[in-house]
């Protein structure tokens, strides 16, 4: 049956969520969002499955960025490119999944739309880091692929600029990419849909 929802979570990596010297300013924030996202993501996939014999429902995504020494920290097999989140092992279903990209969107690599194609997903929950660049531009990317799209509010950070905190940063892009349809919800009020409906999905439906 198909999954007609994917999480995407975008570049939350050691350096960027986890390193003393290189982390965002709201990375705990990220990190406690997305622990809970994941946790309680999971508690409904494993009751739908395990107790009622029932699909998933959602799949899974894990973007991972990966640079050259010269561009950045992001080197692959260091622990800066390490993810802070990970796939679990051994599901019967083989909902997670990982996609490597280069560049700031994620539908650059053609395979992440091609899980999300295989798996029948329609619609993206999208949260990570860093907000005006790579989760803006696969919030960009998804939709342009077609897909509806659901940014998780609070989930999602950056650096500071200098005109701007990383506060305000969050909200222009909330903003931008709500312009263009995508649906912006407070992470926690996703959540709290999941638990009452027992299944991951858009909020808005």
């Amino acid at each position: 049956m198909p999954s007609k929802t994917a999480i995407l979570v975008v570049d939350i990596q050691n350096s960027l969520a986890t390193d003393s010297g290189t982390k965002i300013p709201h990375a705990a924030r990220v990190c406690e969002a997305g622990t809970s996202i994941l946790q309680v993501a999971r508690q409904i996939r494993d009751t739908r499955v395990r107790e009622h014999s029932l699909p998933p429902g959602f799949i899974t995504v894990f973007v991972q960025h990966q640079e050259s020494p010269e561009e950045g920290l992001l080197v692959f097999g260091t622990d800066p490119w390490g993810l802070v989140f990970k796939p679990r092992q051994g599901l019967e279903n083989g909902e997670d999944f990982v996609v490597a990209k280069s560049v700031r969107n994620a539908f650059s690599n053609p395979v992440l739309e091609q899980i999300l194609r295989e798996h029948g997903v329609e619609e993206l929950v999208i949260f990570g880091i860093q907000s005006e660049c790579c989760v803006e531009a696969t919030c960009h990317g998804a939709i342009d692929a077609g897909f509806a799209i659901t940014l998780l509010s609070g989930a999602h950070s950056t650096y500071p600029e200098p005109e701007a905190r990383p506060e305000e940063i969050e909200a222009q892009v909330e903003a931008r990419v709500r312009a263009r349809g995508a649906t912006v919800v407070r992470w926690e009020d996703a959540v709290e849909v999941w638990e009452k409906k027992g299944q991951v999905l858009g909020p808005y439906q």
